[in-house]
């Protein structure tokens, strides 16, 4: 397949400008345009046969019972939430730190969203920070598998035992493919949530997947999604009002595609991990990501890598524009949900979670995908150093 990457010089640029290198850049082959251009062709492009092919295959990808797909992460979060009989008053406990926004579905259901803190090296939810923020209200731990790394999931389990009525929900819109103890993630919350827009290894366009063990779960989530033609006159199912969020076959043709090669695209995804770690090691003022022992597996949803604690905020969007200059795509990985206006309005404050805010300000999302190459690699890593000599920081202390 063509990738952007085969154009050595943007439209306005001429033929002198640099080779443009984006954050992410999809993995779609002609069986993938195949698979979307038949149901193109067919008399069914809405929600129908494909979206159930995919769902039955993303479960027994993931060893659950049952997916229901949706329209994102977010969407697939939202009905998580309300499946499990989450709304307004209650309180959902949720990381701050993650680059995904699916965590906005609890604030769009009108529970309350408890952040707390993360852990400094995994940038995942910290247990005692989650069982100390428990109230009676508590009514779901929403736990994320942060930049692909597996929460502390047997830790988590553990604090939910203890307590009746709380749910634990798992956000894996960013880490598809990564196990924690040998097992995969999707398999450790009551539901978990995937999410399939860029810049994530499974892309089609848009779309999420929630998966579960439990039949009473997937049903509801069927009813909150949408109503069947045939269901539209039953006195049950009109019960509630469904959010019409649904996929669409052509999105699912492609997920579906996509998920029969994953391993082969993870795989090329690690390659490039690869020659991240082995320019990157010789930089002492960039700390490539780190793995806990506990994970067995790991695909990380973007190369992101953390400064030193000489850098600053500043600094650090320094550096990615210096990147940007030289046509290379980076960002900051999150800006942290309780510094977003939104949750400044019910009493979050800059300054209220240390270690989410440390590790904010000095991250950064470099590209990451199939389509680069080690000497892309080693031009990203040696800019990125020139960018952190300019800006005039010294060597990192973590």
């Amino acid at each position: 397949m063509t990738s952007t990457l085969e154009f050595e010089a943007e439209e306005e640029g001429g033929a002198g400008a640099r080779e443009f290198l984006p954050l992410s850049d999809p993995d779609v082959t002609l069986d993938d345009i195949a698979a979307v251009e038949a149901v193109l062709r067919s008399s069914r492009l809405s929600s129908g046969p494909r979206v159930e092919e995919f769902e039955a295959a993303f479960a027994a990808y993931v060893g659950r019972k049952f997916a229901v797909a949706t329209s994102s992460g977010a969407t697939g979060l939202l009905l998580a939430l309300l499946a499990h009989g989450v709304g307004p008053g209650d309180e959902v406990i949720a990381p701050s730190y993650t680059f995904r926004e699916a965590l906005h579905a609890i604030a769009l259901i009108g529970a309350r969203p408890v952040f707390v803190d993360i852990d400094y090296w995994s940038g995942t939810i910290a247990p005692a920070k989650v069982e100390a923020a428990l109230t009676d209200k508590t009514r779901a731990i929403v736990a994320c598998n942060t930049n692909g790394h597996p929460a502390p999931w047997d830790e988590l389990r553990e604090i939910v035992a203890k307590r009746s009525r709380i749910t634990l929900l798992e956000d894996s819109t960013e880490a598809i493919g990564s196990k924690y103890k040998g097992r995969i993630v999707g398999s450790f919350g009551d539901a978990s949530v995937f999410d399939f827009s860029q810049p994530g290894p499974l892309v089609c366009g848009q779309g999420g997947m929630v998966v579960t063990d439990d039949i009473n779960v997937a049903v509801a989530l069927r009813r909150f999604r949408a109503h069947k033609m045939n269901e539209r006159s039953s006195v049950v199912v009109g019960s509630s009002a469904p959010y019409q969020v649904e996929m669409c076959d052509i999105t699912a043709a492609l997920g579906l595609s996509q998920l029969k090669r994953i391993e082969e695209i993870l795989e090329k995804r690690k390659l490039i991990e690869h020659y991240y770690f082995k320019h990157i090691k010789s930089f002492e003022g960039i700390k490539d990501p780190f793995i806990s022992p506990d994970v067995t597996e790991i695909h990380w949803f973007l190369y992101v890598v953390h400064l030193g604690t000489r850098f600053s905020r500043s600094s650090r969007d320094s550096i990615v524009e210096d990147l940007g200059v030289e046509n290379i795509e980076a960002a900051a990985y999150s800006a942290p949900l309780h510094t977003q206006r939104r949750y400044l309005d019910i009493g979050y404050r800059r300054g209220d979670f240390f270690v989410t805010e440390k590790v904010a300000d000095r991250s950064v999302a470099l590209p990451f995908h199939a389509h680069l190459t080690e000497s892309h690699i080693a031009f990203i890593v040696e800019t990125m150093k020139d960018a952190s000599v300019n800006v005039g920081a010294g060597a990192a202390i973590y």
